[in-house]
């Protein structure tokens, strides 16, 4: 079951897309030296509730406490915003953010560089997004998803980062993850093949140092085992006749893609 999108799917999912990147770029400015991830938290879901009248998907999702998932440093994904964690000059922290709209899921993440990170730091971040872009671009009817896996692994290995295997892409729509899975490493020309009106991320976890990561003891957020950073970078696509669709694209994009 690949979840091809109807015509009238497909409107609502853009309109779910659109949400979660405007979240993202009115967070932006409040992520800084100072904040903590509760604050960045509370901003987000007012926000989505009062200003977009929408849904924060993680919010009580399978028991997550919170609106936004909020990964600091070697954080790699699900990291739970607190009142503790108070953002410092040189962190990184992908703030992923999935808004539902007329019963639409839109889900995306970016990486913020609070100060001056360290080279390495600021470089994970480019690769891991370069990463994502890469996959993206070669997104269309009849590709093998073991492609996308493929162009990731060949990026992140090639600048001498590890790949996250326990945590992938997912379709999505109405629920918050459906079929497929999208994985982030993988071998050319294998797996299924997408299909005009799938809608799916792409979300690569990338790490400065090993790929192994490990469950913390609240049940949710995931760190490296070597204790190196992680990034993260996430959009929802829509396979379309000739290509893809950014879903969740976002203004200062547009120069890019």
């Amino acid at each position: 079951m690949n979840n091809i999108k109807s015509q009238s799917d497909i409107k609502k999912m853009r309109v779910a897309g659109k949400l979660a990147s405007e979240v993202i770029d009115m967070i932006g400015s409040y992520v800084k030296n100072g904040v903590s991830t509760e604050e960045l938290n509370e901003i987000c879901h007012n926000y989505i509730i009062d200003v977009q009248q929408a849904i924060p998907a993680p919010l009580n999702y399978k028991g997550f406490p919170r609106s936004i998932c909020t990964s600091v440093n070697h954080q790699v994904c699900h990291g739970i915003p607190s009142k503790e964690k108070i953002l410092k000059n040189g962190d990184i922290i992908n703030i992923d953010v999935t808004v539902i709209k007329d019963g639409f899921h839109g889900d995306t993440s970016k990486m913020f560089l609070i100060g001056k990170p360290s080279i390495l730091a600021d470089r994970l971040c480019k690769i891991t997004k370069e990463c994502m872009y890469k996959a993206i671009e070669i997104v269309k009817p009849g590709l093998h998803i073991g492609d996308i896996g493929a162009v990731i692994q060949e990026h992140a290995h090639k600048n001498s980062f590890s790949v996250v295997r326990e945590y992938c892409g997912h379709g999505i729509g109405e629920s918050f993850h459906e079929s497929p899975q999208i994985l982030h490493y993988g071998v050319k020309n294998t797996g299924i093949k997408l299909e005009e009106g799938m809608t799916f991320t792409i979300e690569p976890m990338i790490n400065a140092g090993k790929k192994n990561v490990k469950l913390l003891s609240d049940g949710w957020t995931v760190v490296t085992q070597d204790k190196s950073l992680s990034a993260q970078w996430e959009h929802t696509i829509l396979v379309t006749k000739n290509g893809y669709e950014i879903l969740t694209k976002r203004e200062e994009e547009d120069c890019l893609i």
